[in-house]
């Protein structure tokens, strides 16, 4: 996001991402926040630099209990400048979408990252620049970007 100039883009396609004290914390009564300030200052920086931030999430229905905290918390993204919208997976069925979550900076270089079956982190990442992998990527992002509900307009 340091390097980025233009944009910022992110795809998540996962119902649950551990380890995850927030969540933790909100299954047990707690406000289910944390400390998100290196993330915070990331994007405003970002934003300050003229970079569009976009997050984009693909969710099941009826939502799990992951994704109503996720969507409680999602106001610090949105106060940092993140535009964040979400779609649900039955209107997502018939496009062609990558099969791991991702960022895309710039629409140039796409990161890949991975999860195992529990949610887990695969250590590690993937990326690729390659023009015609990269465009469909973009076209990818963008068509899920057209049908989601921005967040405010999102009930869980």
């Amino acid at each position: 996001m340091a390097r980025a100039t233009r944009s910022a883009v992110h795809l998540e396609m996962r119902d649950l991402y551990l380890p995850s004290p927030g969540f933790d914390d909100w299954k047990a009564g707690g406000d289910g926040r944390t400390d998100r300030s290196p993330w915070i200052t990331a994007v405003q920086d970002a934003v300050g630099r003229g970079v569009k931030v976009r997050r984009a999430r693909v969710v099941s229905e009826p939502v799990s209990d992951y994704t109503r905290w996720l969507h409680m918390v999602t106001d610090v993204n949105l106060k940092a400048g993140e535009d964040v919208r979400w779609l649900p997976r039955r209107r997502a069925f018939d496009l062609m979408l990558p099969g791991a979550d991702l960022w895309m900076f710039d629409q140039r270089v796409v990161l890949y990252n991975f999860n195992d079956g529990d949610g887990q982190h695969v250590p590690g990442y993937e990326y690729t620049s390659d023009p015609r992998h990269v465009a469909q990527i973009v076209a990818a992002f963008e068509q899920v970007w057209e049908r989601a509900t921005p967040h405010e307009d999102f009930a869980v």
